[in-house]
């Protein structure tokens, strides 16, 4: 995957499937994932660690998304008012659901059609965040109780 394309997200290995976090910049999508990072020191979520953050690469392989860090990037976050810090990463992942933040579609009450996402043709569970709302509940609270995440 040398040549592929990137998308400006996140992505958080949970389990054994990964978050992918959209959304414009500013939205929280590094927030998130250091969230999710953390909660996995909590008995919140049981595993995590870093994918890519701003730039993700994706690809279809065999039925399942696969996400990889931009090579430039590759265990590297940004943390608002700190800066750039290096992390533990993964080198590839499965996305296993997306969460689309300050996203114009967010609904209290989803339609099953609003739940979901396609991507490079791949069926997801997706989770839509509304602006100034914070995922991190609603996150947690779907991968405990899909087997998206793990």
């Amino acid at each position: 995957m040398t040549d592929s394309p990137t998308v400006h997200a996140s992505a958080v290995l949970v389990g054994t499937r990964a978050v992918l976090i959209r959304g414009p910049a500013g939205a929280g999508k590094s927030r998130l994932a250091l969230a999710l990072i953390e909660a996995a020191q909590t008995p919140l979520i049981a595993f995590a660690r870093l994918v890519a953050d701003d730039r993700v690469e994706l690809e279809a392989c065999h039925g399942r998304l696969l996400a990889r860090p931009a090579k430039p990037l590759a265990g590297l976050i940004e943390v608002r008012g700190l800066g750039i810090r290096r992390l533990a990463h993964e080198p590839v992942a499965v996305i296993g659901m997306i969460v689309d933040l300050a996203a114009q579609d967010a609904q209290r009450m989803p339609s099953p059609s609003e739940r979901e996402a396609v991507v490079a043709g791949i069926l997801l569970p997706r989770l839509a965040v509304a602006s100034g709302v914070d995922p991190f509940p609603a996150v947690v609270a779907l991968i405990r109780t899909s087997d998206a995440g793990g």
